[in-house]
């Protein structure tokens, strides 16, 4: 169990130094915004357009951090593996669960072989997120301070991921722990 704290650590010490966002960054964002319109209609629920595809896409996800963003973060967090880093030991085994059937590094991979299309659309979702914290600085994330245009390729299904809640947390705690607790 130490060696997993130390990498607790790390791991929450690398994110906790992210980089704050550039006035550069801020300023494209800035502009990008200017490309988007958003209105609610009575019961609250945005209408968004943009002069392109990924205009459209940088205001759906201000609005969906506006609307929620401790859910979008938490979202995130879960297809991360990283629960444990805020919500404590508790969350240790979800994480090594999730991290067993996703891989970020696999993200990071598709991402880096996607077409320009698919890329312009990934960096407006990572940028439309960010412009939303960059002009909500009382929005205190508790933990993803910058996110990346790899993300939304955690989710397999568009907007969710896999449901992988019946494999049971207890029997991955048991063999990592080297408890005996049956067989798989």
């Amino acid at each position: 169990m130490p060696k997993l704290t130390t990498l607790l650590l790390l791991l929450a010490a690398g994110e906790a130094s992210a980089q704050a966002f550039t006035p550069a960054e801020v300023a494209r964002w800035q502009q990008q915004a200017q490309r988007v319109t958003i209105v609610r209609d009575t019961w609250g629920v945005p209408h968004i357009t943009g002069k392109t595809d990924a205009d459209a896409v940088f205001g759906l996800l201000y609005t969906q951090c506006e609307d929620d963003f401790a859910r979008v973060e938490d979202n995130y967090l879960t297809a991360l593996g990283r629960q444990a880093e805020v919500a404590g030991e508790a969350a240790l085994y979800q994480d090594l669960r999730q991290r067993l059937f996703l891989d970020s590094a696999r993200a990071v991979g598709i991402y880096q072989r996607s077409p320009r299309w698919m890329k312009d659309l990934l960096h407006a979702f990572a940028d439309g997120t960010n412009y939303y914290l960059a002009t909500h600085p009382t929005v205190r994330p508790r933990l993803l301070r910058r996110f990346q245009p790899w993300l939304p390729l955690l989710f397999s299904e568009g907007s969710i991921g896999g449901n992988i809640s019946v494999v049971p947390v207890e029997r991955l705690k048991a063999f990592y722990s080297q408890q005996k607790s049956g067989a798989w």
